[in-house]
């Protein structure tokens, strides 16, 4: 028997590859001599790079960048043998992971660091780049990732605006003539795993400010200043990015890469599974297994466990999701390729336990064994 294990990252708990591992070590109590494939995989979120990286071969960077807060902090990115790509994920220099959770605050938290990234590979020479945009802790439009390459967000004075999103309702006009002139040269491809427009009820602030620190009042706030944000782009450049889906991404980071760097926006999962040829992979398998940190209606927009049943289902290749939990009308997944779900939380526990990462890898590697027997029960009913 040949098995596919290909999940995304548990956010805040576990590393893609370390899911992939705690699967791999449930299952083979039952089944020992099965062939397996691990694949982790990402959708532009955390674990982006190092799915990338082993996909294509390369190296990892390592530099320090301003952290969502303001702050000094190590990042990462990724660049191929030959330093002609860059993979980064925003997550790794702007990411929710960041900032603890009793300091998310939507209205000051900066991407200016995964600006800082960008120019570091630019740096390097890289032409290419392939940026995942997924676990973000801003909600500044990209205003913070502009500025560090050089674009100048000016206020009534001519003076920079601030940090955040919070500070866009100071922002009178865009002087584009100091931007690098290197990234007129470069291609721009983005891992964006969700296609909600800039602005309005389904779009950066109110659908993800939450989770970023953001109450009611500052959803307001920050919907306002990011389509104040839209009205400057279009006079000033003459592009329209308020309603386009994926443009509120990353708390409309995909709004300023389409605007200012020409980018691409792509599901993230298209991305990775070319690059790690999965059609192939699951084609000659038996049985796929793939999961994330939280499986709900969300997750039939591109998330990586539909991603991987729609290629399954392709071939008809049963596929099984194990997941951290279960939200909201988790099973519209169905359609979409999804043979079973399961949760691994098998008792009623504090939010920290169950994110706590020997806890989390001890319910994968039992919940996948308990699978596994299932699955070998029922073959002796044939």
């Amino acid at each position: 028997m040949k098995i596919v294990i290909a999940p995304d990252s548990f956010k805040e708990s576990l590393k893609a590859s370390d899911v992939a591992s705690a699967i791999k070590a449930g299952f083979s109590q039952i089944y020992p001599d099965a062939g397996y494939v691990l694949l982790p995989v990402a959708d532009g979120g955390e674990g982006t790079v190092e799915a990338m990286v082993n996909a294509i071969g390369g190296s990892i960077i390592k530099t320090v960048v301003i952290d969502p807060l303001g702050q000094k902090n190590e990042s990462f990115y990724g660049i191929s043998k030959d330093k002609q790509c860059a993979i980064i994920e925003m997550a790794a220099a702007s990411g929710l992971e960041l900032v603890p959770i009793n300091e998310r605050n939507a209205k000051i938290t900066t991407s200016y660091g995964t600006g800082q990234l960008i120019y570091h590979a630019l740096e390097k020479g890289v032409k290419k780049f392939i940026i995942g945009i997924g676990g973000s802790a801003t909600n500044d439009g990209g205003a913070g990732m502009l500025q560090a390459l050089g674009i100048k967000l000016l206020d009534k004075n001519g003076q920079q605006i601030g940090y955040g999103g919070q500070a866009l309702a100071d922002l009178n006009e865009i002087d584009i003539t100091g931007m690098d002139p290197r990234l007129k040269n470069c291609d721009f491809e983005v891992a964006c795993d969700v296609t909600n427009p800039l602005t309005g009820k389904n779009g950066a602030s109110f659908i993800f400010g939450p989770q970023k620190g953001a109450n009611a009042i500052d959803i307001e706030l920050l919907d306002n200043n990011l389509k104040h944000f839209a009205n400057v782009i279009k006079n000033d450049l003459n592009i329209d990015v308020e309603h386009i889906p994926g443009t509120g991404a990353a708390g409309g980071m995909g709004a300023a890469l389409l605007a200012f760097l020409n980018a691409k926006l792509k599901p993230g999962i298209e991305i990775i599974t070319e690059l790690l040829n999965l059609d192939e992979l699951i084609k000659n398998a038996d049985l796929v297994i793939t999961g994330e940190g939280r499986l709900d209606h969300q997750s039939i927009n591109g998330k990586v466990p539909i991603g991987i049943a729609t290629i399954a289902k392709k071939y008809n290749k049963p596929t099984i999701a194990i997941v951290g939990s279960f939200g909201n009308n988790a099973e519209l997944v169905y359609p979409y390729g999804i043979s079973a779900m399961f949760s691994i939380l098998s008792k009623i526990s504090t939010l920290a336990e169950a994110l706590d990462p020997q806890t989390a890898k001890y319910n994968l590697c039992l919940n996948a064994r308990n699978i596994a027997a299932t699955l070998q029960i029922g073959s002796q009913f044939k």
